[in-house]
C-alpha cells in the first residue's frame, strides 16, 4: 500500500491511483511495503516535516478563496473544527507533489501502532502521519509520526471488484520517548460494517487546494447503500479532495473522542461521484472478512483481534469491505464474516431505500482521473 501526495486534485479519490486490477477473487494477495529500512524514525519525520515544509506542501489557493460551487440544500454540510487526536493527515514526497493528500486515523491494535486509510492513497518517500493536524502552527499538538510499513491488497482499485478492497493499514514508529501512537492519541475500534443504514460521524481533512480553510471537517449523517454495489454512501457537503481515508465512526463518544470505524471514504471512483458537486456524496467499501484479514496481517502481534470480525477494545473501529459469502445485494445486510458491535443496526429491508433512482450507481464510472473522490 502507499500513501502519496498527488499532484492533481481529485473529487473524492487519492491523487495517485493503483488502477483497476480486476476482480480480487476469494484469496486476494496482500502487498507489504517497508518505508523505513531502519533509517526513518519519528525524529527524522519531525526534522523533515518542519512547519515551513508543511506550509510549502499546501499550495496557494488558485482563483480566489471560498468554497467552490453551491451546496446542496437537501444534505447537511460539514463544519470546520479543530479535529480529534485519532484522525489526521498523511504527508509524503512523491515526485512534485506539494500538499497533504489523504486522511487517516488510528485504529486500536495489540501493538498500538496502526493507522487506517484508503487503499488508493499511494505512498511516497518520507511518509508521515500528523494527528489532529493544525495548519500553520509551529508545532503539532500530537506530533509527527514516521510511517514504517504499509499493508494493502494488490487488487485494490477504484473500479470493478477492486473498489471493494480500497482500504489499507500502516504502522507508525514509536516517538522519541518510546510511546506508541495509540497511547498518545487514543484509537478507534475496527468493526465490521453492521448494515447499510448507520448513523455515523465522518471526519476528514480536505486539501487546501480544494478547501482554503485547511482545517478538519466533520459531519453527522446517515449511511445508505450505493445502488448496484456492495458499498455504502452518505450525503454531506464539503468532503472535497484530500478526505479519502476519512473514518466513518459509529457510536462516536464526545468524551473519549473515539468511536467504531465501520467505513472509510474510498471505493468506487476513489470515494464519490464525478462532477463539480462530488463533495456532496461520499462512498465507502463495506467492511467484512477482507479488511479484518488485512488487519490481522498488519497487526502482527501475539494477541489476535477479538473474534474474527469482532472489534478491538473500546475505541473506534475501521473495517473493510468484504465479498465473503457472496454479494449482499439482496435482502438483509451481510455481517461480513465476523461479529459486529452494531447488530441492532442491521435493519432488515433497509437496503431498498438505498437504491435511489440509480443515480449513484457509479460502479462503472472508473477513477476520478487522479483525484480522490475524497482525497487530495
Amino acid at each position: 500500500m502507499a500513501f502519496g501526495l498527488a499532484g492533481t486534485p481529485v473529487g473524492h479519490a487519492a491523487e495517485t491511483d493503483p488502477g483497476n486490477h480486476g476482480n480480487h477473487g476469494n484469496h486476494p494477495t496482500v502487498t507489504h511495503e517497508s518505508h523505513h529500512g531502519g533509517a526513518w524514525t519519528n525524529k527524522d519525520a519531525k526534522a523533515f516535516w518542519t512547519p515551513r515544509r508543511m506550509a510549502a506542501a499546501a499550495p496557494p489557493v488558485r482563483g480566489g478563496a471560498g468554497q467552490p460551487d453551491a451546496t446542496s440544500q437537501h444534505a447537511p454540510t460539514a463544519e470546520h473544527f479543530d479535529g480529534i487526536p485519532s484522525v489526521g493527515v498523511l504527508f509524503s514526497v512523491d515526485g512534485d507533489a506539494r500538499e497533504h493528500h489523504c486522511t487517516a486515523s488510528v485504529v486500536h491494535s495489540p501493538r498500538g501502532n496502526l493507522i487506517l486509510t484508503a487503499g488508493h492513497c499511494n505512498a511516497g518517500a518520507h511518509a508521515a502521519f500528523v494527528p489532529q493536524y493544525q495548519s500553520g502552527e509551529d508545532s503539532q499538538p500530537y506530533g509527527v509520526w514516521a510511517i514504517e510499513d504499509t499493508y494493502a491488497y494488490a487488487d485494490r482499485a477504484t473500479t470493478g471488484g477492486g473498489a471493494d478492497l480500497d482500504f489499507a493499514f500502516a504502522t507508525v514508529a514509536p516517538d522519541d520517548s518510546g510511546r506508541r501512537i495509540e497511547d498518545v492519541t487514543g484509537a478507534n475500534t475496527l468493526t465490521a460494517t453492521p448494515g447499510y443504514r448507520n448513523q455515523v460521524n465522518v471526519i476528514g481533512y480536505p486539501s487546501v487546494h480544494s478547501d482554503p480553510a485547511d482545517r478538519a471537517v466533520r459531519c453527522a449523517t446517515t449511511t445508505q447503500r450505493l445502488a448496484g454495489t456492495r458499498q455504502l454512501r452518505m450525503e454531506c457537503n464539503g468532503f472535497y479532495g484530500g478526505t479519502s481515508g476519512s473514518p466513518w465512526l459509529a457510536g462516536y463518544d464526545p468524551r473519549t473522542r473515539t468511536g467504531r470505524v465501520i467505513g472509510v471514504i474510498g471505493g468506487v471512483n476513489g470515494g464519490g461521484p464525478r462532477g463539480p458537486h462530488s463533495d456532496r456524496t461520499s462512498y465507502s467499501p463495506y467492511f467484512g472478512k477482507e479488511i479484518l484479514s488485512l488487519y490481522d496481517r498488519a497487526a502482527q502481534a501475539g494477541e489476535a483481534p477479538q473474534a474474527a470480525g469482532g472489534t478491538q477494545g473500546s475505541g473506534d473501529a475501521k473495517s473493510g469491505d468484504t465479498k465473503s459469502g457472496g454479494d449482499p445485494q439482496s435482502s438483509d445486510d451481510p455481517q461480513g464474516g465476523g461479529g459486529t458491535q452494531d447488530s441492532q443496526d442491521n435493519q432488515s429491508g433497509q437496503d431498498s431505500q438505498d437504491n435511489q433512482s440509480g443515480q449513484d450507481n457509479q460502479a462503472g464510472d472508473g477513477t476520478q482521473n487522479g483525484t480522490d473522490g475524497q482525497s487530495g
